[in-house]
């Protein structure tokens, strides 16, 4: 395999492999299932090769997961309904008070919904009015978010899962906005990044969190002139030199200052700058470099440069940096929620 070459075959065997059976060393992950089928079907999605699954098992598959109420009032107990992680946490506990064992999650919902677009399910034939009426009974007083309704903590990830789910369902009654902004404005830290809450550590990750769901919410623009010129909501020149100065000398992207290089920033801090209309300010031929250091030998992406063992995470985000560069035999990503231009 040429160290250089997208090495395209071996990542579709890969990913195809990942869609049939998970390896034994994700048991531990079983609660979110629906999470790792994200990455499987949204690597086989962005490889052009979603025909070597049969996409109405999928469909079905995702949706014995969606919760429903047992009862037409049972709505009213405060409840999520949206879509477990696994099949294990479909089954009830004992000595715990919950006759629906309902453990719907934020992170769930959004994977559940981004696998049925891609496959191309029409999510009208989703019950949206019971999923974002209780989704909206999530969102706490400060304006962030809680991913279930059974109590967890909250940050930028579940904000942005709210918002992603009320976009692909084309239905904002699933939260406040104006809260949810004034939330997400406070975790913009002082060097321009943002902490993955309010006062904490700028972070790739939370940083595309936040600024994605800003633009899907409408208060960030489509282009970098217009967010220098216009923007009310952040501090769009503190952001763009944070991101800039994620960028490091092998070309790879850093999740915060002083850490190595990693595959998976090249899409989280490159997906910012993408919407933000700034990802042309990047040394676009040292990251592609960098992220081919990144191939496995057996296909899919490894966390670091040379090393050997690739896992289902980076390598789904090595492949969607790769699309946003433009990569050849690559479909376009919509980045901003994760899911194919085609999806749309």
């Amino acid at each position: 395999m040429g160290k250089r070459d997208f090495a395209r075959p071996h990542h579709v065997a890969f990913f195809d492999a990942m869609a049939t059976e998970l390896p034994d060393e994700y048991s531990t992950q079983e609660v979110n299932h629906l999470t790792l089928g994200y990455f499987a079907v949204g690597g086989l999605s962005l490889l052009r090769e979603l025909d070597r699954v049969n996409k109405d098992e999928i469909t079905r598959w995702v949706l014995s997961f969606q919760v429903h109420p047992e009862a037409h009032d049972a709505e009213d107990k405060g409840m999520f309904y949206g879509f477990c992680g696994s099949r294990s946490t479909q089954f009830p506990l004992p000595n715990v008070e919950d006759p629906c064992h309902n453990v719907s999650h934020l992170a769930s919902t959004y994977s559940a919904l981004a696998i049925l677009k891609n496959v191309g399910y029409d999510l009208a034939n989703i019950d949206s009015k019971t999923l974002l009426s209780s989704m909206k009974k999530l969102q706490q007083p400060d304006g962030s978010f809680m991913p279930t309704h059974i109590g967890a903590e909250t940050d930028l990830r579940f904000m942005y899962c709210a918002a992603a789910i009320c976009s692909m369902l084309d239905d904002w009654t699933g939260m406040d906005k104006l809260k949810a902004k004034e939330y997400i404005l406070n975790c913009q830290s002082y060097d321009g990044g943002f902490g993955m809450v309010p006062g904490s550590e700028s972070h790739g990750g939370g940083t595309f969190c936040a600024v994605a769901a800003l633009y899907l919410m409408g208060f960030v623009q489509v282009d970098l002139a217009s967010n220098l010129r216009d923007s009310a909501s952040i501090d769009i020149r503190m952001l763009l030199e944070w991101c800039l100065q994620r960028q490091v000398t092998d070309g790879g992207f850093q999740g915060r200052r002083n850490k190595p290089s990693d595959t998976c920033y090249a899409f989280w801090v490159g997906g910012v700058l993408k919407i933000i209309g700034a990802y042309h300010l990047i040394d676009h031929c040292a990251l592609r470099e960098f992220l081919l250091t990144c191939q496995s030998p057996y296909g899919g992406f490894t966390k670091f440069p040379d090393s050997r063992i690739p896992d289902i995470y980076h390598s789904y985000y090595g492949l969607a940096a790769l699309s946003l560069l433009g990569e050849e035999g690559l479909e376009p990503l919509c980045v901003e929620l994760g899911i194919l231009f085609a999806a749309l």
